[in-house]
């Protein structure tokens, strides 16, 4: 019927983001953000976290089980890797902010124990939630993204976004009418799948010593 659309039906975050108020503002009306319909089966918005001043933005996929439990960004297995790898590469993670592309867990479930199994969300889904995104990017106003997978890759660079094309590389783009510099590299889950988990791990700590040398 016309003009009965909602937002979760025109897959977009848009008129739950506020346009005053700062980060605060944000994660606040985040957390009731109905922008698209997996709002449903996660247990909440999982927005970033971080200083507001950070210099250094990680943009990831979308939370994962931990985080989902949790509300924060980054708290399970990958976060702890990317941790570590950040520390290893000169930076210190307490001086970034983390976020994720897409702001709620997106999954199915395992039989017969009923595991909540990861489920990449969909370029539609990507899209909904670029207002958030965008509105993070607007606030903290980092030097530089690291750019955490293909996901977070396409959210910001489009869908013709390939990271095994351009890791470990600096980027220069505009997005949303700002010029960015971006690091892309894979995302840490990437690495705990890998077959060669160590070396899956020195090809990302390879990659966020790019960043830690354009920050400086």
């Amino acid at each position: 019927m016309v003009g009965t659309e909602t937002p979760e039906d025109a897959y977009t975050a848009e008129p739950f983001v506020p346009d005053r108020g700062g980060l605060p503002a944000l994660r606040r009306a985040a957390a009731d953000c109905r922008g698209c319909p997996l709002h449903r089966d996660a247990t909440q918005t999982v927005f970033g976290a971080g200083k507001a001043t950070a210099r250094l933005m990680l943009v990831g996929e979308q939370p994962g089980d931990q985080e989902d439990r949790q509300g924060e960004p980054f708290v399970g297995p990958a976060g702890r890797l990317l941790d570590r790898a950040l520390e290893e590469a000169g930076i210190d993670p307490a001086d970034t902010y983390v976020t994720n592309a897409v702001k709620h867990f997106k999954f199915t479930r395992s039989e017969p124990r009923k595991r909540r199994i990861h489920k990449a969300p969909t370029l539609r889904e990507t899209t909904a939630c670029g207002p958030w995104l965008a509105a993070e990017l607007a606030q903290v106003e980092p030097e530089l993204i690291v750019v955490l997978g293909a996901t977070a890759g396409k959210a910001l660079l489009g869908s013709s976004f390939r990271v095994t094309r351009v890791r470990g590389t600096v980027l220069e783009e505009e997005i949303n009418g700002r010029p960015e510099r971006l690091v892309p590299t894979v995302h840490p889950s990437a690495v705990l799948r890998a077959e060669d988990r160590d070396g899956a791990y020195q090809g990302l700590l390879s990659d966020l010593e790019v960043a830690a040398r354009a920050l400086r």
